[in-house]
């Protein structure tokens, strides 16, 4: 299962400079993704999740600086494209989950209430979501422009 993902994070481009990195790019995401799994919302969060989880995460993980900061988590994300994260984590997770015949997905548009802001003419926020019924799995969450 890691080695899928270590194949397939090759295509997150981050500008690091050789030397001056103390953690490995796929320890960052595995943490931040188990991290996400297990209920965490902020770097904060992650990092300590991290913390908590650490000899676990050494069981599979190198962690050759520890594990990082909520800074270090925040920073890295941030330089990477969420369009790139989010091909690259659909393609692990196809990789290691592949689909299930015949699955139905509940498909669900709602309009989030108190979303909207009348002082800065900014109309409410229209989400789209997919559900494996089946697994009890949430699939996906986008935004979308409106309803219709």
């Amino acid at each position: 299962m890691l080695r899928s993902l270590c194949s397939i994070s090759f295509l997150l481009l981050l500008p690091r400079c050789p030397g001056r990195t103390r953690h490995r790019l796929l320890d960052l995401l595995v943490i931040a993704v188990c991290a996400v799994i297990a209920g965490a919302e902020t770097w904060v969060d992650i990092a300590h999740y991290g913390q908590l989880k650490q000899a676990w995460l050494a069981t599979f993980l190198d962690l050759p600086g520890g594990i990082p900061s909520h800074d270090t988590f925040r920073r890295v994300f941030s330089l990477l494209a969420p369009q790139q994260v989010e091909q690259c984590f659909r393609q692990w997770m196809a990789a290691v989950a592949p689909p299930l015949p015949r699955e139905v997905i509940a498909v669900d548009g709602k309009t989030i209430r108190r979303s909207f802001d009348r002082g800065r003419a900014q109309g409410p926020l229209h989400v789209v979501s997919a559900f494996a019924t089946a697994q009890g799995l949430s699939l996906g969450q986008v935004a979308v422009s409106g309803k219709g």
